[in-house]
């Protein structure tokens, strides 16, 4: 009988997911990370919370994550009132709910007072919760980098006019941004021994990303490469989540040094092809649809979509990880959930043995 806190699989060491990422093999299993996107504060009914928590506690991550305390918009707190993006009162809540209801830095010409008291990346507070090393892989994490911030700070349809409109302005912004996170990798390894970095950044719609390969070229790959960079300079991977259709944009994130890409979302990217493509040149974290297949799909077809998933990613070498593609909504059922978790963790075992054997030690 299972004893309390104990899971169905031991979690795969630091050693076997460097190994995978860098393609130097297969761990005992496909990695598994999705404690990640699996809130049980997504389900209203008690029971359903209660049952998410029991499935947590039952499988592994494979790895750990370290978050380090967001900036926010207006808040600050207590022990640093200038750890805050706009050194200004919030506004009130404008009536207006869509994604250019607030525009924070709303002119331009309100930039050089938020330079001036732009937030330190040596606030003593940045890491609260740091978890014991315990022989897990390291990941320390942020949401929004540069064009999600960007646009949370000037609205979208003003971000994306800027790039035409006010460049000098955008490049001033993402220098500011692109140096303090670049404090937060040096800190990430040295106080944390983080083994990678993972942040996020939306560039895609459904149907291609947001604007065209010359932009994200003047305005966003010099940055990137700086922080790329930075992470390899320090032994540390680098994991970008990116929503949308990015295939257009993939050719350039992997000469930049892309590591670990997630989600290649369903149904905006084809993943076949995908894999056919860029296999092997960077390892895909693939996300599992949460927009259709887990909250309205049979058990069975959410078994034969995590097989699918494996058959497609899976190489000898490695260079697969698995996780949902997005946080995981209400509306799923929960057998539909368990059945994730099954096959994630029986298949991810047998299709290692089956295709590609664990190679053992470094």
């Amino acid at each position: 009988m299972r004893q309390p806190n104990q899971t169905l699989y031991e979690p795969l060491t630091r050693e076997e997911m460097v190994r995978v990422i860098e393609g130097r093999g297969c761990a005992r299993r496909i990695p598994v990370l999705l404690h990640q996107w699996t809130y049980p504060s997504a389900f209203a009914d008690p029971a359903d919370r209660a049952a998410v928590e029991a499935l947590l506690a039952a499988y592994p991550q494979d790895g750990q994550f370290i978050r380090w305390r967001n900036v926010e918009m207006y808040d600050a707190p207590d022990d640093d009132p200038q750890y805050r993006w706009m050194a200004a009162d919030r506004p009130e809540a404008p009536a207006a709910k869509a994604i250019d209801a607030q525009a924070p830095l709303a002119d331009w010409d309100m930039l050089e007072g938020m330079l001036a008291a732009f937030p330190s990346a040596d606030y003593p507070g940045l890491f609260p919760n740091v978890p014991d090393h315990d022989g897990r892989y390291r990941i320390a994490h942020w949401w929004f980098t540069l064009f999600e911030r960007h646009w949370s700070l000037r609205g979208m349809s003003n971000a994306l006019m800027d790039y035409y409109t006010n460049p000098h302005e955008v490049h001033r912004l993402f220098r500011a941004l692109t140096d303090f996170y670049l404090r937060i990798i040096e800190r990430a390894r040295d106080e944390c021994g983080a083994d990678a970095i993972y942040v996020t950044d939306d560039l895609g719609t459904q149907t291609g990303p947001f604007f065209s390969p010359a932009i994200f070229e003047t305005f966003f790959a010099p940055y990137y490469a700086e922080l790329i960079e930075a992470a390899h300079q320090r032994g540390m991977h680098f994991w970008l989540h990116c929503c949308g259709d990015i295939e257009e944009l993939l050719p350039r994130l992997i000469e930049l040094g892309l590591d670990v890409l997630h989600p290649i979302q369903k149904f905006a990217m084809d993943e076949t092809r995908i894999a056919r493509q860029f296999g092997g040149q960077l390892a895909f974290w693939a996300g599992f649809d949460v927009q259709r297949t887990i909250p309205f799909g049979t058990v069975d077809e959410v078994r034969q979509e995590v097989r699918h998933l494996f058959d497609t990613y899976h190489r000898p070498e490695g260079k697969l990880l698995f996780t949902l593609g997005n946080g995981i909504t209400g509306d799923t059922p929960i057998p539909s959930l368990e059945a994730l978790f099954e096959e994630a963790f029986a298949y991810g075992t047998d299709i290692v043995e089956r295709n590609g054997r664990p190679v053992r030690g470094r």
